[in-house]
Formats: structure tokens, C-alpha cells, sequence
């Protein structure tokens, strides 16, 4: 666990595909999405958790940290989330901000290790798994949070567009038998981890 690690869980997503609302607050095996990821990552982040949300922060009750909403204006994108939680780390003197999307329950055990392992000095360590690299799920220096504020402020949205800009490392995982990074968008994919979730499940004897 990395004491200088704060884990930010973006939940802007809506499960349109779903039937709408907020995506994190589905269920699966009989609990939200949103703390079967809270669990995943809070154990790998020694600065706690903190949820990146617009909206009445009440829908989330229970959650382990603060939510906190856009600082910028519009509603931009995953970028505005990370930016409002490099701020939220600045301003408490954490390092670094692991970020996750909120729709991904199967994250790694290793995940925050291994993208501290492989980030470069003020650069961006991402997470990929097979061909694909996940620009949401990614650890990001707070000392970057300038820079984020003046892309966004230059009207650019694409996550990938700035990190093209900095130094930036990926960590791999196999996507066999589950991709860990899986995204529940559809009732396929819910499916998908439910089947997951049962072969993981320890065998009563």
C-alpha cells in the first residue's frame, strides 16, 4: 500500500445500456459495483479513496471518502474528474492519484503497485491489458494538475490527447480468463463478471 497514493473513482458513467441511472450503483452478486471497486482499490491506497461525481453527492451515501464534483465548468469528461481529484491530492499534500472507472469491478490486487513500479518521473503510468491500454485507469502526479487545467481550459477533452503530451508508461495484465479491466455496459457484460465472480468463489468442502 502506497501512503502517497489517493485512489479516485470516476463515476460519471450512465448505464444507458442498462436502463439508465447511475452505472457504479449496480448490482452485482448482490452488491453496487461502486464498492466492490471501493474495495478493490482502498486496500492499495493508503491515502483513501475519494469519488469523482456531479449531482446530489446523497446517492452516494456510505462511501468511504469524499465525492467531488467538477472544477471546471461544462461537465468535460473523465478529465474534469481527474483534475478535481489532482486538486484534492494537492491540496492534502498526496503525490499521486490512482484513477478507475467506476464500472470495473475486477480491478488487479497489484494494480496501484505495478503502475508505481513502471510510472516515469512527472509522467502518467497507464494500465493495459492485451492490445489495449486504459487511459481512465491510470496513476497521474498531482504536479500535473496545471497542465490539466490549461488543456481543459484550451477547450480539449480526449484523455488520450494528454497524455500523448507527457512521458507515459504502461503495466500489462493478461485478459485471460477475464479481462480485469472489464466494463459493465451491457447486461452481457454483467453476465460476464457474474460468471466470473461464481469461478472465484471458494469451494465449500
Amino acid at each position: 500500500m502506497s501512503a502517497s497514493v489517493l485512489g479516485l473513482i470516476l463515476a460519471g458513467g450512465r448505464a444507458r445500456r442498462m436502463g439508465g441511472g447511475d452505472k457504479p450503483l449496480l448490482e452485482l452478486g448482490g452488491r453496487t459495483l461502486l464498492a466492490r471497486v471501493a474495495e478493490r482499490l482502498g486496500d492499495q491506497c493508503g491515502a483513501g479513496l475519494a469519488l469523482s461525481a456531479n449531482g446530489d453527492p446523497a446517492r452516494f451515501a456510505g462511501f468511504p471518502g469524499p465525492v467531488l464534483p467538477d472544477t471546471v465548468a461544462d461537465q468535460p469528461g473523465p478529465l474534469a474528474g481527474i483534475l478535481a481529484g489532482l486538486e484534492h491530492a494537492a491540496a492534502r499534500g498526496i503525490e499521486a492519484v490512482v484513477s478507475v472507472s467506476g464500472d470495473a469491478p475486477l480491478l488487479p490486487e497489484d494494480l496501484v503497485a505495478r503502475l508505481m513500479a513502471v510510472r516515469p518521473e512527472v509522467g502518467i503510468a497507464l494500465a493495459a491489458s492485451g492490445e489495449r491500454r486504459h487511459y481512465t485507469i491510470a496513476l497521474w502526479p498531482a504536479a500535473l494538475r496545471d497542465n490539466l487545467q490549461s488543456y481543459l481550459g484550451s477547450g480539449e477533452r480526449r484523455v488520450g490527447g494528454f497524455i500523448a503530451r507527457h512521458p507515459a508508461e504502461a503495466a500489462s495484465w493478461p485478459v485471460e480468463p477475464l479481462d480485469p479491466f472489464l466494463n459493465i455496459n451491457t447486461p452481457e457484460d454483467l453476465a460476464a463478471a457474474e460468471a466470473a465472480l461464481a469461478m472465484s468463489a471458494p469451494r465449500s468442502k
